[in-house]
């Protein structure tokens, strides 16, 4: 699964997109150009090529025809040692062999014999002698003339390789600047907006650059502010009234107390005043900003099995652990206190196993890679998998499934906060070999696998 994750970010991808079809771009015009450039050219270099050859077979043909008999072996020499030009006489029984097949031949071959003669021969090698052989008169006498391929020769196909090479690869190097300044903002705006939703402050956006881009980044950053207000005024709101509630409720108690009520009532006035008071504590938990600059290496393993044995100490709660020494996670340990204290008290009140007034609790504590895995898991009658995601939700109760109506709604949701601050997932499902119960996986980065956390 994860391989093919990195298949289809690497097929989805803005910049390799962006970056293929840059490629496909530069590439079809590169072809299409040198294409175009060999038909065009075609013509002009036939005629250049032909121009080149009459002219030579001409002042060849007239410095042998004026020179004194005794000076042409002179002549010949040094036609062949200077120009590169070979002449031979013409026999029947010579071994011919045509020319090489190209575009250019018969456009060449048509210009040099409307100025030579019709009856001009072409060969590449005459007589096992390779080259570009050219057949003329003098008199009634006839010759081959043979040139050196190099100076009649066109850039080869594998010159056209080594230059179009260079030059795609120069193009490629544009195309990935050119990708990286497109996707660059976006990648970076992708970044800024993962933190947010993982409960991060990212730094601001520059707004700069493009127009576009420009005002992207502004808006983005206006969110982000504005994002931050409405949290820090919900936080002030619910702090000032959890503190406004508080002080009726101590002045209830009191009455409670200095009242002429039975004790059966006084007691029921006491545990509804004291789960109000425990109400608004958790509207304070909920809304209790975290600063992941305080945050401190703790003892996780630690933790845990300091929670665990305060959990054995009650009589309804039966607990299995199995927790692994000394793991140390970046956080704030009166968080993960109450975290845990959350979870377990949450696994005492709604997970007892069915036909018992006991939970049985499994708590287990290890690492994975860079991870540190912590599992609270009870055997009671669990929770319906189409409903874990909803049990993480704010002032959400699924009272028909763990058969509880007290409480807030707010016990799950501020465990997620908590494990969110500290850089960490929250996972519920059930056991693997039974349908009951219900298995709180946490994991988190252990200390030095990140640096940024809340």
């Amino acid at each position: 699964m994860k391989v093919r994750t990195q298949f289809a970010w690497f097929s989805n991808g803005l910049f390799w997109r962006t970056f293929f079809l840059l490629t496909f771009l530069i590439t079809a015009s590169m072809v299409a150009w040198v294409a175009s450039f060999r038909m065009v050219e075609r013509g002009p270099r036939a005629e250049q090529l032909a121009a080149q050859i009459v002219s030579v077979v001409t002042i060849t043909r007239a410095a042998l025809t004026h020179s004194a008999p005794e000076m042409r072996r002179e002549l010949l020499f040094d036609l062949a040692s200077n120009e590169g030009i070979r002449i031979y006489p013409l026999e029947k029984s010579d071994k011919v062999m045509p020319p090489d097949d190209s575009p250019l031949l018969p456009e060449l071959e048509y210009y040099v014999r409307q100025t030579l003669d019709e009856d001009t021969l072409f060969a590449s090698s005459v007589n096992d002698v390779e080259g570009f052989w050219i057949s003329f008169k003098i008199d009634e006498d006839e010759y081959w003339l043979m040139l050196d391929r190099g100076r009649l020769d066109r850039t080869s196909s594998l010159q056209w390789l080594g230059w179009g090479s260079i030059a795609l690869f120069l193009s490629l190097i544009g195309a990935v600047f050119i990708s990286t300044l497109i996707n660059q903002p976006l990648a970076r705006l992708t970044a800024a907006a993962r933190a947010i939703a993982k409960g991060k402050q990212p730094d601001p956006l520059p707004e700069s650059g493009p127009t576009e881009i420009e005002e992207a980044n502004r808006s983005f950053n206006q969110m982000v502010a504005d994002l931050n207000r409405v949290e820090s005024d919900r936080a002030l709101i619910l702090a000032g009234i959890s503190h406004d509630l508080r002080t009726p409720l101590a002045r209830m108690q009191l009455e409670v107390e200095m009242a002429n009520l039975s004790d059966e009532s006084r007691d029921g006035m006491h545990s509804d005043l004291a789960q109000m008071d425990a109400i608004i504590g958790q509207f304070l938990d909920y809304a209790k900003p975290s600063d992941a600059s305080s945050f401190m290496p703790i003892d996780l393993s630690g933790l845990l099995q300091d929670a665990a044995n305060n959990a054995m100490r009650l009589s309804d709660v039966r607990m299995q652990t199995k927790i692994q020494p000394v793991l140390e996670i970046p956080g704030n340990s009166t968080e993960l206190e109450r975290l845990f204290s959350n979870l377990i008290e949450n696994a005492r009140r709604y997970g007892k196993t069915p036909n018992t007034d006991c939970a049985e609790l499994d708590i287990s504590c290890r690492a994975e890679g860079h991870q540190a895995i912590v599992e609270i898991a009870d055997h009671g009658l669990g929770v319906p998998e189409h409903e874990h995601e909803r049990l993480l939700r704010p002032f959400t109760r699924l009272d028909t499934a763990r058969g509880q109506a007290n409480g807030s709604g707010l016990g799950l949701a501020i465990v997620n906060r908590i494990v969110m601050r500290h850089g960490g997932k929250l996972l519920l499902h059930g056991h693997a070999d039974t349908s009951s119960g219900l298995v709180v996986q946490m994991s988190f980065p252990l200390y030095g696998q990140s640096r940024r956390y809340g």
